[in-house]
């Protein structure tokens, strides 16, 4: 592990947008039917999250410190504007990945490790328990669909859906974001050419990440293996549907409310609760649970959308995009637009949301 010692602070600052005021109350007419979590700070170390707010590893792992009540620090590291290649983050991790973690010394910069690292160290009759203890037939039910949801393809149902719009009903991201993705495809061959001849001082492992990304995203444009890993995701989707309905069976004439993998509320919820708040954000909710095809998906999603955390971390599915674009425009005046390359990053962790809304502002106001 590396020592804080040794890293420049984040000159970052600005607060990512949330459901919540400046003083932490929920805005009028949002209040759910969970009570608001007791925050409880473990030690004189201070927690600090440097992450983005778009990003879904981020927003999994700021749930997860959310339901377990605990207060920590959180800079938003905007991916549009390239902050994560800046030297004071590079220090944090040259990998140039969000999310990273920091608990007095110690440096976590992996989304797996986080969360083991918050379960492990963050433990108490006070705190939620989101993995189950080792050994309980929970556990692995809890793993089981863990591994299922974490290894679904976002950037690819991402990608995707920007580029194929018409296999999507009532997408929120914004029809200029597939002209936009498609005229930077076009231009991507010739923009790295110039890159090789003008920019000598870029590392030819630098140039190579932003090639196979650039690959990625042109095989994501096929609509073929597009409408193959959809009917993928509607068999995960299904086996969710019949897991949620074993659990009413098992439960039956119980009093307690039902999650995932049993009448406590664990890690799993919190994969799959992400998972289809991303899912009806880029339009497939109407496919794949509206519909009333998987009325106990529509139930959970309904359920988990009421919860103090997933309030506070995701908002309003309506209010996505926009919390994309007003952190970037407070430092556009700063910043230079997004670079090519800068956007092929963006791209490859979130699909390019964050982007195009930049490029959706710009076009509408400016």
């Amino acid at each position: 592990m590396a020592s804080s010692n040794n890293v420049t602070p984040t000159n970052c600052s600005w607060w990512p947008i949330s459901a919540m005021d400046e003083d932490g109350r929920i805005p009028d007419g949002e209040d759910g039917h969970e009570p608001a979590i007791e925050h409880k700070p473990f030690s004189k170390d201070r927690l600090v999250l440097y992450h983005w707010t778009q990003s879904f590893s981020s927003q999994k792992v700021r749930l997860v410190i959310n339901e377990k009540g605990l207060l920590c620090e959180e800079r938003d590291v905007s991916l549009p504007l390239t902050e994560h290649k800046e030297p004071w983050f590079m220090r944090l991790n040259l990998g140039e990945e969000v999310p990273v973690f920091i608990h007095g010394d110690t440096i976590v910069s992996d989304y797996n490790q986080i969360i083991e690292y918050l379960e492990t160290n963050f433990v108490g009759d006070t705190v939620a328990q989101l993995i189950p203890d080792e050994g309980s037939p929970m556990r692995a039910r809890v793993q089981q669909y863990r591994e299922l949801l974490d290894g679904l393809p976002m950037d690819a149902y991402t990608h995707g859906c920007i580029l194929h719009p018409e296999l999507t009903i009532d997408s929120m991201i914004p029809k200029y974001a597939t002209a936009e993705i498609r005229r930077h495809l076009a231009n991507a061959a010739s923009e790295l050419m110039k890159l090789d001849h003008e920019e000598p001082q870029l590392t030819e492992p630098y140039l190579s990440k932003q090639k196979k990304l650039m690959a990625k995203i042109l095989d994501h444009d096929n609509v073929n293996y597009l409408k193959k890993i959809l009917g993928e995701l509607a068999m995960v989707l299904d086996q969710v549907e019949a897991e949620l309905e074993k659990r009413k069976l098992e439960y039956q004439g119980q009093k307690c409310e039902l999650w995932l993998c049993g009448p406590d509320f664990t890690l799993a919820d919190i994969c799959l609760g992400a998972t289809l708040h991303r899912l009806k954000f880029l339009g497939l909710s109407k496919k794949y649970w509206e519909d009333g095809s998987r009325p106990n998906l529509q139930s959970f999603f309904e359920r988990v959308q009421k919860r103090y955390a997933f309030r506070k971390v995701l908002g309003d599915i309506h209010t996505t995009l926009l919390s994309a674009v007003l952190p970037n425009a407070f430092r556009m005046v700063k910043k230079k637009p997004p670079s090519f390359f800068g956007a092929s990053f963006l791209m490859g962790s979130l699909g390019g949301m964050g982007y195009f809304a930049y490029w959706f502002l710009k076009k509408k106001y400016m």
